[in-house]
């Protein structure tokens, strides 16, 4: 598999989850993978499997002095960038009539601003042929209950690809979203249990959850040539949740 020989990829969210199972995916065609991230003992244990093509860099997409820094790593070690995962998300439940403030910033931060700025901030280092993806979710199209700013931000994902699509015009750049239903990260295996992941993959046809490697092999897909004509496009990899 050398879909992605000597591309350089920037993972947001990649010490973790769909992020890791991408690096993985992607070091595994032949890209060389800066992963990005919040938490550096996720980070230091990710480097410890990934191996001397990824680098990690600390930071919040919330915060932009952090992605500047990511993208002046990029720009000193490879000098130009071929792949952005938009993918650092977040999201916890509130019913209506419980949703505060506080809880819409901090969703909207990270899964729309973050989302942005983490593109916006990669543009000077891409030129034709880059591939942009965004993670967006089967709740961004069908609701999910109590997950009001959730929902509605990746929502907002989903239309940022078609703007972008228009305004990335000219420069050979694609964008396009990846999104998943529930996927069997290690977190969602912790947070739902045994009894919980049986219910959330009853939800869908295929009658299970996705492995993040599920996941990841799309993202490669959409960062490879393969996908070279395709942009502001949404692939849903939800075992049908989302198209019933």
């Amino acid at each position: 598999m050398t879909r992605l020989n000597g591309k350089t990829a920037v993972i947001t969210g990649g010490a973790t989850g769909i992020g890791l199972a991408a690096a993985r995916r992607f070091i595994e065609e032949g890209a060389f993978v800066f992963i990005y991230g919040r938490r550096q003992q996720a980070l230091d244990a990710a480097m410890a499997e990934l191996g001397p093509n990824a680098r990690a860099v600390k930071g919040s997409v919330s915060h932009e002095a952090d992605l500047d820094r990511l993208y002046a790593a990029v720009k000193a070690e490879r000098g130009t960038l071929d792949i952005v995962f938009a993918n650092a998300g977040t999201g916890s439940p509130l019913p209506l009539g419980q949703i505060t403030a506080e809880h819409i910033d901090e969703t909207f931060d990270t899964n729309v601003k973050g989302t942005i700025f983490t593109v916006q901030k990669a543009l000077p280092l891409m030129s034709d042929g880059g591939s942009i993806i965004l993670t967006g979710s089967s709740a961004g199209t069908t609701g999910a209950p109590a997950f009001s700013a959730y929902s509605a931000s990746k929502a907002a994902v989903r239309n940022l690809a078609r703007t972008w699509a228009e305004d990335l015009k000219g420069t050979g750049i694609r964008v396009n979203v990846l999104s998943p239903g529930a996927t069997a990260t290690e977190l969602a295996k912790e947070a739902l249990g045994e009894e919980g992941q049986k219910a959330y993959g009853a939800m869908t046809p295929l009658q299970r959850m996705a492995d993040p490697a599920e996941i990841a092999s799309v993202a490669a897909f959409l960062g490879s040539d393969d996908s070279s004509f395709m942009t502001a496009s949404e692939v849903a990899v939800d075992g049908g949740l989302a198209q019933l």
